[in-house]
């Protein structure tokens, strides 16, 4: 498959390549009626790179501003739980790049930092050349905005990716399985798919991808701005005596049919109000031409024009502001599903209790407006008539219109909870969520403020802590490990060097490879995430990674445990009893738990502290492997090297028999 897919997406390459005068001439077509569509372009080749300070975090890609605002929940969440490290939010349309512009300038109000750019497009080299660039510690993306170079190149930088939110209709998945040789293997170098419902979960697996759990949808969990609340409580005292009713996201081909109802009902409905809000900006002019050429006594809200008794329609042309239409609503009628566009999201209606409308088109919320059958909790239309009767009724029993709010709203209520499963599969992945970081361009340093709160980048000179005479010992295996204090803090600094033959060459040198991925990150983050379980492992204090003309060297701080001795020098001193085997045995079997597999389980790397209690040290090379063969390896690594001590140490407390004790305690911990 692998060659079949480098294959195809050479061709898909070549294919957008080709094609990049027609991408030019849509984006300039499209600023004839918005200019942003021209702006920017160096953001969307690649050729300007966002600021050093967008490097090594989260980047979040949200391609429009339905998107975006869907993730404005997770968004907060992941500032609250990650304030150290830079988040960037990404997209592709003007009007998703000025929201997010308008939630940078919000947060930085309340002195957090949100970075943002362009996501650019699907070329190759230049994807890239971004993500090298960029660094992310994770790349999340909101829904299925699923690009073949985007996602091959993040498995080929080791940068882990998590799709959340996702859903996959039929029609769409009958596309994916089209081009399968394409599609199959770029859904695997997805490392996990987080989706809205299980019938998008059962569709993912149907087409390959691997690892597929279903999460929820984000967007029950609507993040409601103070500003539009404030906005819809400012306009509520003009529509007084008025019933409103709001389309939101109407598309060419609905405000005909939206307007001719109307017209249809305004005779006996006076009081009636239609807000019309139009999906997109550059048709809002177009739909005030309609509006006029009906004849139709419309006021237009860019034009900051309030509403009289007379007043039939009210345009929304003004961004970003549907939220509060909604909040002033009686009904609300959702756009996209006059026409086969699939619909739009009524979860924002139904969060304000306000009962819903919508054509037969809702492929793109299917199990949102099916939870909503069931309920009997939304109106469905298809035709001019069927939009007249329908809202004659809820005009004439408004008490309808009431209780399907309320049953959407509970509807919404009971289908919250998505974030926070997103969240832990976040935190699973990026558990580093109180360290800070410096990085000054060519080194990155992540510590532990709480351990060293005026932290510097010297710390990792053995030099310097000799000169201020804080060096408290060293040891000299295979290479010095320097043992330093500093306010009553011990610590040990050690250097990462290569072993074998090529370290009699290039001593400490390492092939270039993400941060995130380099040998003292690794060990710090696993570090770090092991005690968040309560595995005793030393605390990793600092980490760094220091950028050559050609890779890298590597340093790490780690706290010393006290009182200890390593079971190598212990068993020359005295021997252990079952009871401390069995204790042993049970320590590793938690680690086996937690799938963490230790690359050099040796008596050296065992160590136990005067309250009796075991620890495992050296987690250089380790990582977390699912479950698997190398369990017993690593247990065979253990018994090898104690033979191997006894071989060499006349009086080391250690005999053959002792080790189905510690076989005992390792077994009855993975059974228990």
């Amino acid at each position: 498959m692998q060659p079949v897919f480098l294959l195809l997406r050479s061709l898909y390459s070549a294919v957008i390549v080709a094609l990049t005068p027609l991408l030019l001439l849509y984006l300039l077509l499209r600023s004839r009626k918005d200019p942003a569509y021209r702006r920017r372009f160096a953001e969307r080749f690649a050729l300007e790179l966002p600021g050093a300070s967008a490097k090594n975090g989260i980047v979040l890609h949200t391609v429009s501003v339905g998107e975006f605002n869907a993730a404005k929940p997770l968004i907060k969440k992941l500032l609250l739980r990650y304030p150290h490290l830079p988040l960037t939010i990404t997209c592709t349309t003007p009007t998703a790049s000025a929201a997010i512009q308008k939630l940078q300038a919000e947060q930085r109000e309340l002195g957090k930092k949100l970075e943002h750019c362009y996501l650019p497009f699907d070329y190759p080299v230049l994807m890239r050349r971004w993500l090298k660039w960029m660094q992310p510690q994770l790349l999340l993306i909101l829904e299925t905005e699923l690009w073949p170079n985007l996602l091959a190149n993040c498995k080929a930088l080791a940068i882990p990716t998590l799709v959340v939110n996702a859903r996959l209709s039929a029609r769409s998945a009958k596309g994916y399985k089209r081009f399968r040789g394409l599609t199959q293997p770029m859904l695997q170098h997805i490392g996990q798919i987080l989706t809205q419902d299980k019938n998008s979960a059962r569709r993912f697996l149907a087409l390959g991808a691997k690892h597929v759990q279903v999460a929820g949808n984000v967007k029950f969990e609507l993040d409601v701005p103070e500003s539009s609340v404030q906005l819809a409580q400012s306009l509520k005292p003009v529509l007084q005596g008025r019933v409103v009713w709001v389309a939101g996201s109407t598309h060419a081909g609905e405000d005909e049919l939206l307007i001719q109802a109307y017209q249809r009902l305004k005779e006996q409905f006076p009081e009636l109000l239609l807000v019309l809000v139009p999906r997109h900006p550059e048709r809002f002019d177009v739909v005030a031409q309609l509006l006029q050429q009906q004849q139709v006594k419309f006021i237009r809200r860019s034009k900051g024009q309030m509403p009289t008794a007379n007043t039939e329609v009210w345009l929304g042309d003004s961004m970003g502001e549907l939220l509060s239409w909604y909040q002033l609503a009686d009904f609300v009628f959702i756009g996209g599903s006059l026409i086969e566009r699939g619909g739009h999201n009524p979860l924002e209606a139904m969060a304000f209790a306000k009962a819903v409308l919508s054509g037969p088109y809702v492929f793109n919320f299917q199990l949102v407006f099916q939870l909503l059958q069931q309920q009997q909790a939304y109106f469905q239309v298809a035709t001019v008539a069927d939009l007249v009767s329908t809202v004659t009724e809820l005009m004439q029993q408004p008490e309808l219109a009431t209780e399907a709010g309320v049953k959407g709203l509970k509807l919404y209520q009971q289908q919250q909870g998505a974030v926070a499963r997103i969240m832990a599969q976040v935190q699973a992945l990026v558990p580093l969520a109180d360290i800070s970081i410096i990085n000054n361009g060519k080194a990155v340093a992540w510590f532990d403020p709480a351990f060293y709160p005026q932290f510097e980048l010297k710390y990792f000179q053995a030099q310097d802590w000799q000169q201020q005479g804080l060096v408290t010992g060293q040891s000299k295996g295979r290479n010095t490990v320097w043992f330093v204090e500093q306010h009553g803090k011990q610590a040990v600094l050690r250097h990462y060097y290569r072993g074998g033959l090529v370290g009699k060459i290039n001593q400490d040198r390492f092939w270039p490879q993400p941060v995130t991925q380099s040998r003292a990150m690794a060990e710090f983050s696993l570090l770090w995430q092991m005690r968040q379980w309560g595995l005793p492992v030393p605390r990793p204090c600092a980490a760094l990674y220091q950028q050559h003309s050609f890779g890298y060297s590597a340093d790490i701080l780690i706290e010393l445990i006290p009182g200890t001795t390593d079971l190598a020098h212990l068993l020359q001193q005295r021997t252990l009893t079952r009871a401390e085997w069995q204790q042993l045995g049970a320590l590793i079997a938690r680690f086996h738990q937690h799938n963490v597999y230790h690359s050099d389980l040796n008596c050296h790397n065992i160590l136990l502290d005067d309250q009796g209690k075991f620890w495992l040290i050296d987690f250089d090379k380790c990582e977390r492997r699912t479950a698997g063969d190398w369990m017993q390896a690593n247990l065979a690594r253990l018994l090898r090297s104690l033979n191997k001590e006894r071989a060499l140490h006349p009086e080391f407390s250690w005999q053959s028999e002792l080790w189905p004790a510690l076989l005992q305690g390792y077994n009855r911990q993975l059974n228990g």
